[in-house]
């Protein structure tokens, strides 16, 4: 089984303790992927700064293929991160930096290289909407997060070309949840999740819902909670033959035992480095 992850990364600056931690959806997805023993990739655009350059070291630290990426003058993507009681807060970024002036457009030899693999992930902070039609063209699963970005006309864009969809809906009663749920599967996409943190997550497969608890841990830090959950579905699905209510349970409930871990750490997997 071979993932790759593309789209944004970035580096989580916790300006309480001068650290910046590597971080991003789709970097998440392929450091996790890595960790759990699956061959990754990743393709995604770097700054020439010292954020860009820590997050480039630390993928090649981990054995993650970046050799489709690309690097540019200017700033790599940041966000600004406050914790309250072990929950991570963004307060502040510079909007995807380089990543936002110089969104990936694939070329020939980058598909030929993509289409080797078994799933795609990406996002909606990853600038890639233009490219889903290539990337669909390929034949395998693509799995997308949209985060909290989850209107009419977002919805209209990116759902023709995805199997997997990820909503943040932590925001959203139980009820206005599973209708949100409904209104991406009716849109094409065969999978259709919904985490609420500490309320754990619901799922539409086959007009069915499922729903997991979460593990409840003493929160050191939540960053990458939703990813970390968001790779080990990912990974079971693919991995399966077929799929029946019984895989579906079991990767759901593993997605929640690998979160709760993610958020006994620091960042969204450690790694940090000081800022100044």
């Amino acid at each position: 089984m071979k993932v790759i992850g593309i789209g944004d990364n970035v580096v989580d600056k916790y300006l309480h303790l001068n650290k910046m931690f590597p971080g991003g959806n789709a970097l998440n997805f392929t450091v996790y992927a890595k960790k759990l023993g699956i061959h990754s990739a990743y393709i995604g655009i770097f700054g020439n700064d010292k954020a860009g350059k820590h997050v480039k070291k630390t993928l090649i630290d981990f054995g993650i293929d970046i050799s489709h990426c690309r690097t540019y003058e200017g700033e790599n993507g940041a966000a600004e991160v406050n914790l309250i009681d072990g929950d991570r807060v963004f307060i502040g970024g510079n909007g995807g930096g380089v990543s936002k002036q110089h969104p990936l457009k694939f070329h020939e030899n980058d598909l030929n290289y993509i289409k080797k693999f078994d799933l795609i992930h990406t996002s909606c902070f990853s600038f890639i909407e233009e490219e889903l039609p290539s990337l669909s063209k390929l034949g395998m699963p693509i799995s997308f997060d949209f985060s909290k970005n989850y209107d009419e006309n977002y919805l209209d864009q990116v759902c023709p070309y995805i199997d997997f969809a990820f909503l943040s809906c932590g925001q959203l009663t139980e009820q206005k949840t599973k209708e949100k749920l409904k209104q991406v599967y009716d849109k094409g996409c065969k999978y259709v999740l919904g985490t609420r943190g500490i309320e754990g997550a619901f799922l539409l497969f086959n007009n069915k819902i499922y729903y997991q608890e979460a593990k409840k841990v003493e929160p050191i830090d939540t960053l990458g909670a939703g990813d970390s959950f968001i790779t080990v579905f990912l990974i079971e699905i693919i991995n399966s033959s077929k799929v029946t209510e019984e895989v579906i349970e079991r990767g759901l409930k593993k997605a929640a035992e690998f979160a709760s871990k993610t958020c006994l750490i620091n960042g969204a997997f450690d790694y940090g480095k000081k800022i100044n």
